[in-house]
């Protein structure tokens, strides 16, 4: 019994160190996808309906603070396709690959 209880701890000390060692990279992950998002809000013209802070026009929902608002999974899927999310909904679907709406839902859920 001690001896079981020594190999799991070995092993759970283990798993804890190389989950510790992965951790700074995929912090560095995400703050590249969240940097990627924010050029993307530029690139596909979120800035002609949407504000930031001081940036953009005032047409359609400030999102300075969506992030506060939302789960980054729901604004992934508003970004898929508005119209499923509420079919009353001005914006358009925007043509972007799957990538680039991950990164943007991940750089608006960072708007807090």
């Amino acid at each position: 019994m001690k001896g079981d209880f020594s190999m799991i701890a070995r092993v759970f000390a283990l798993g804890l160190a190389i989950a510790l060692a992965g951790a700074p990279a995929v912090a560095q992950d995400r703050a590249a996808l969240i940097a990627q998002g924010q050029k993307l809000f530029t690139a596909q013209g979120c800035y002609g309906c949407h504000t930031v802070g001081k940036v953009g026009t005032p047409i359609a929902s400030d999102l300075s603070r969506v992030g506060s608002k939302h789960k980054e999974a729901y604004l992934l899927q508003w970004l898929r396709d508005p119209a499923t999310q509420k079919p009353t909904a001005h914006m358009p679907k925007i043509a972007m690959t799957e990538a680039e709406a991950r990164a943007l839902a991940a750089w608006l859920a960072s708007l807090r």
